[in-house]
């Protein structure tokens, strides 16, 4: 549905998938759940009409952490095709909790010059404070702005726009939950227009798979833990390993030796448990340090965290690429 159909604004479709910016409660209710769609959501924003023509679009009512790579996909061919019918930029509201996830998998496949923009709410709207209407009018905003173009995916919450490779949920409950740690945002949307601190690396993208079927194991070291969740793995089907590592990327012995086993069957990533900071190279050379789990052919994870890996990794199998293809896919995201 369009909310306006004066030409000279800028067309933005908007799709509504569902999480706290949509919830509310209702009598004799506990808590809230998802009841809003793009509609009722649009109409709470005071001047959104007036920042562009509205395409309005409730796609699913879901918590974010149910969100499934097949909502992901049908909302992805959903965006291309608001793009081919005209909009100059697309906007899809979301659940927080799984935001930075599903923000990086769109960008690995979103290959229009127009911007794809996420966003979401930490309050919902029957609370004092919500922010779910600035949030939803500062992405489209964003969305509209020239500026915005070939930047891939971007997530703008409480005024800062963010790249979705760099962007981490990184409080419960805080409206300014989302940082993107060392790197900061890529820009801020001041006066109702976006301002860009500086320029984005374009990317390769990928093809949208036939079929995800891959299973990748995301697995967190911690202290004198059980290696043999790795082996179990395998047997089970899983199609590639990342390893929430130690400092810099580091394992203990025995994990260390049950992934060498593994990774002469499945690709294996290891990256950092830490949250900010790149995995090391070429600093430490005990056994289960960078240099020696690279030697025995496992790739780490750079600056990527290691969610994001492991949905990189999915979609280089679901894409069917080799190791070497999937080196270089890491070696350019992973900066």
């Amino acid at each position: 549905m369009s909310m306006s159909n004066i030409d000279h604004k800028p067309i933005i479709s908007i799709g509504a998938l569902g999480g706290t910016i949509s919830m509310t409660g209702t009598p004799g209710s506990q808590g809230v759940s998802s009841n809003l769609g793009a509609e009722e959501l649009a109409r709470s924003v005071p001047g959104l009409a007036q920042a562009a023509t509205l395409q309005l679009h409730t796609l699913a009512r879901i918590a974010s952490g149910s969100i499934r790579f097949q909502h992901l996909f049908d909302t992805l061919a959903w965006a291309g095709q608001q793009i081919d019918q005209g909009a100059q930029g697309v906007v899809v509201t979301q659940g927080t909790d799984t935001l930075e996830e599903t923000a990086f998998l769109l960008d690995l496949f979103w290959n229009r010059h127009q911007p794809l923009v996420l966003m979401g709410a930490m309050r919902n709207p029957q609370m004092p404070g919500a922010d779910g209407s600035a949030n939803l009018l500062a992405a489209v905003q964003v969305a509209a702005d020239d500026n915005s173009c070939d930047r891939g995916v971007l997530v703008v919450m409480n005024d800062d726009i963010h790249e979705a490779r760099r962007v981490r949920k990184m409080h419960t409950t805080h409206v300014d939950a989302f940082v993107s740690p060392v790197f900061g945002p890529v820009g801020v949307v001041v006066e109702g227009r976006p301002q860009y601190l500086r320029d984005t690396q374009q990317r390769p993208r990928l093809p949208v798979p036939p079929a995800y079927k891959h299973k990748v194991l995301l697995l967190e070291h911690s202290l004198d833990d059980d290696p043999d969740i790795v082996s179990y793995a395998v047997s089970a089907g899983y199609a590639g390993i990342v390893v929430a590592g130690f400092g810099s990327g580091h394992a203990s012995e025995s994990l260390r030796d049950a992934l060498v086993t593994a990774v002469a069957q499945v690709p294996v990533i290891m990256c950092s448990r830490t949250g900010a900071g790149s995995t090391t190279t070429a600093v430490y050379g005990y056994k289960g340090a960078e240099i020696d789990l690279q030697q025995h052919g496992i790739l780490m994870g750079g600056w990527l965290c290691p969610r994001k890996a492991r949905l990189l990794l999915a979609a280089a199998l679901w894409n069917g690429l080799g190791r070497d293809a999937l080196a270089s896919l890491l070696a350019a995201w992973s900066v």
